[in-house]
């Protein structure tokens, strides 16, 4: 049997008020480690490979033909856009992590949500979260401004799993699709991954949700 999902934005406002006197956890060296991981691997590669192609042919060559590829690689309008997505799919989940500490988006024992992961979307980037205990997907909702303000995008898009509720999705949306007419829209029809959580009535009632 279904039932309305009722939101109370008085009890968000004391949740709020509650979780601004929370000092937020930083995160252990092995999850700051984890989630820079594509940045130290990147890294860690470039040097070893730059290390390994000076000492193989000399510094002028290999600055020479690093240069050339770059420049080669970046002439052609598919490789750009795919490396510029690929490079926003690494920077959103960081982005994200910002919205949650500065829209209050963590638990009573100061803990973000959990990023699982983040692909790329016509549109932009879709991430999916895991919420902790203590957080829902009322607060992405709450700080809907605030995660599109830190993830520099036109507008944050949020959905939840009527199954699964501690599972929020959130779609970056950085380029618009509907342009009119054989837009993107008709080449990339949309998928969403679940039930939309962003439309809430004055009395605070959201879509209907299995109880």
């Amino acid at each position: 049997m279904n039932r309305p999902y009722q939101w109370h934005p008085e009890s968000q406002e004391r949740t709020n008020l509650q979780r601004a006197l929370v000092t937020r956890v930083p995160p252990n060296p092995l999850v700051v480690g984890w989630r820079w991981r594509y940045e130290i691997i990147l890294l860690s590669g470039f040097v070893a490979g730059l290390a390994f192609a000076v000492i193989s042919f000399g510094a002028v060559p290999t600055i020479i033909t690093a240069v050339v590829t770059v420049v080669t690689a970046l002439s052609f309008p598919a490789a750009r856009r795919s490396a510029i997505d690929r490079a926003w799919c690494i920077i959103t989940p960081h982005r994200v992590r910002v919205g949650c500490a500065e829209g209050l988006i963590y638990s009573s024992r100061g803990k973000i949500p959990i990023i699982l992961w983040t692909s790329h979307q016509p549109f932009g980037e879709r991430v999916v979260l895991w919420c902790r205990a203590g957080t829902s997907v009322q607060d992405f909702v709450c700080a809907r401004a605030v995660l599109t303000a830190a993830c520099w995008a036109q507008d944050v898009e949020i959905f939840f799993d009527t199954q699964r509720m501690h599972l929020v999705t959130l779609d970056i949306r950085r380029r618009p699709l509907d342009l009119g007419g054989g837009g993107l829209d008709d080449e990339f029809p949309r998928d969403p991954p679940a039930q939309p959580f962003t439309q809430i009535d004055d009395q605070g009632a959201s879509p209907e949700v299995p109880q």
